[in-house]
């Protein structure tokens, strides 16, 4: 399969690599490395993303940013943040990518624990992944084509304690390679409107 991974340069993307290169041809995007680079909060660089792939068997995202800080000191602006970034990036990702993607193809874009564990100074980031994973749930029932649509739910990665293992105390870190496993379920397998969680 030919398979796009959005955040292939990031700490979940480099698992996702690991796990399906062996088997298939990747076309890996970041914001600034990759073979290719995307800026998803702007929807004109994704249709340029596209243009360039050309077509493809299945995507997967593992990009997005949210705020992260006290709940009561936000404002809309952070978390417009993440509702531009991660939630509506992902989402576009797949509203262009559909004219693009060939029949039978998967989407899977990725949320996190903070859906349903959410932690101090994580508001804006349980939203968004609450959001994305309802997104899915509901698109997965109307996408044509046989097309599939999943979202993996990570807990805190191992390999991300150094940089976010504060916000995570008492949480149960994950490796990579579970993590990597969890889209490989996503894109080989049949599931659709699933959230995959890994914890």
């Amino acid at each position: 399969m030919k398979i796009v991974i959005v955040g292939a340069t990031g700490t979940v993307g480099k698992a996702v690599v690991g796990a399906l290169q062996d088997r298939h041809e990747l076309v890996k995007v970041g914001k600034r490395g990759g073979d290719l680079q995307v800026d998803i909060a702007d929807t004109d660089s994704i249709r340029a993303l596209f243009k360039k792939i050309g077509s493809f068997d299945a995507l997967v995202s593992t990009a997005g940013k949210v705020h992260f800080g006290e709940f009561e000191n936000m404002t809309e602006n952070e978390f417009a943040i993440g509702l531009k970034n991660k939630l509506m990036g992902q989402v576009n990702l797949v509203l262009i990518g559909r004219d693009h993607i060939n029949d039978g193809g998967s989407f899977t874009l990725t949320s996190g624990v903070l859906s349903h564990d959410p932690i101090r100074l994580g508001v804006s980031a349980s939203l968004v992944n609450g959001g994305l994973e309802a997104f899915a749930l509901a698109a997965a029932i109307e996408l044509p084509r046989g097309l599939r649509i999943n979202v993996v739910s990570p807990g805190v990665l191992v390999e991300s304690l150094p940089v976010y293992g504060e916000y995570f105390r008492g949480h149960e870190a994950v490796p990579g390679s579970r993590v990597g496993n969890a889209y490989v379920k996503s894109v080989e397998g049949r599931l659709t409107g699933q959230v995959i969680r890994v914890l």
